[in-house]
């Protein structure tokens, strides 16, 4: 991982390419841009902590199996986005969602829950996850246009670790899980809804 999750980032470096498309996607009626940063801060730490949850009840139950040492990488490194969204709750003093004491229970709750299932159901946890959360930044960076670049490169470091998270899950059986389609309609459909959730609450 580059150091932008270690020394927040960098304003010189590569923005990403949606906001070099698309150089503003703020819209009269939107929220003011102190609002929506509040609001990004808020569900993206909300987010981070609900996959660090998730990985902690698969590793609870897969720890020394098969699987264990990607699990266990993708673990760190969701811990670590939580690390730079905590700061970040703490710098631009962000409001945390109300709804943290459900996202505890109920990330621990599916990762046990997939990982009781198999390995390969803990990686299709983790191919519905990430596809919802990759296009949950995707739709950020681009409502910022070309305001707050620090924060759209730590939103474009934390996708692109998405992302490899989603083909790890794929390389390493996902779609072998029983009712893979199912199985990951539903997760991602909950995690869709709880961005929607953690975004007001």
């Amino acid at each position: 991982m580059s150091d932008t999750l270690d020394r927040g980032a960098d304003p010189g470096q590569a923005q990403p390419s949606a906001s070099a498309e698309h150089p503003s996607r703020r819209l009269p009626g939107d929220l003011p841009l102190e609002d929506l940063v509040d609001r990004i801060i808020r569900v993206d730490h909300a987010g981070e902590f609900g996959a660090s949850r998730i990985y902690d009840g698969q590793l609870a139950v897969l720890a020394g199996r098969e699987g264990d040492p990607s699990i266990r990488r993708m673990a760190e490194q969701e811990r670590r986005h939580l690390a730079a969204f905590e700061q970040l709750v703490l710098e631009r003093r962000a409001r945390p969602t109300l709804l943290h004491p459900l996202w505890h229970v109920a990330g621990y709750a599916l990762g046990v829950g997939t990982a009781l299932l198999g390995r390969e159901a803990a990686m299709a946890c983790t191919v519905a996850v990430e596809e919802a959360i990759e296009e949950h930044y995707t739709r950020q960076i681009e409502r910022l246009g070309e305001d707050e670049p620090a924060l759209r490169v730590l939103l474009a470091e934390c996708r692109r670790e998405e992302v490899e998270h989603r083909d790890t899950g794929l390389a390493e059986g996902a779609r072998d899980a029983p009712a893979y389609e199912l199985l990951t309609g539903a997760i991602k459909a909950g995690s869709r809804l709880a961005i929607w959730l953690s975004e007001r609450l």
